[in-house]
């Protein structure tokens, strides 16, 4: 027996539905179905809209040369702020993971071509974003908890690591 799949059902497509709902009613509350990932497309949906100008001051401060987010499609520039929300603020979720549900949710809604750049910008975001993120928490466990400065071998702080 072959099970029929529903296309549809994947979180981020929701996340993006939401999202693009709300940016073109602002005045309605935005309703979240019952659903098992119920949770993660609210977290995820409000994450986004609550912190949109850190998102676009991210992404500005890492593309600037390559993006212009005042003429970017707007399920695009959706599509990559939801990204980027779940790189920096959903650490347990691993960035190819994150890539490639976002590139699979956006063949609902953008061209082939829109669908390689969104690849493109999303994998050079994740390397950077989750880079600048492990180097700074690093840091702040260091000088939390007075760790020794030195590492295991005696030659490198741990928070100066270079992170591949």
């Amino acid at each position: 027996m072959i099970q029929k799949v529903d296309r549809n059902s994947s979180p981020r497509i929701r996340v993006i539905q939401k999202i693009y709902g709300h940016l073109m009613n602002p005045d309605e509350q935005i309703i979240y179905s019952k659903s098992q990932y119920k949770k993660f497309i609210k977290d995820v949906t409000e994450g986004t809209l609550e912190r949109k100008d850190l998102i676009e001051e991210t992404i500005i401060k890492h593309l600037d040369k390559d993006i212009n987010l005042e003429k970017t499609d707007k399920l695009l520039k959706i599509i990559l702020f939801s990204a980027v929300f779940e790189l920096i603020f959903k650490h347990n979720t691993p960035k190819n993971v994150v890539i490639s549900e976002y590139v699979k949710a956006s063949e609902f809604f953008l061209e082939k071509s829109q669908i390689s750049y969104l690849n493109a910008i999303l994998d050079k975001l994740s390397k950077l974003i989750r880079k600048e993120w492990l180097t700074v928490n690093l840091a702040q466990i260091i000088n939390k908890f007075n760790l020794p400065f030195f590492n295991f071998f005696g030659i490198y702080p741990w928070y100066k690591w270079t992170i591949i």
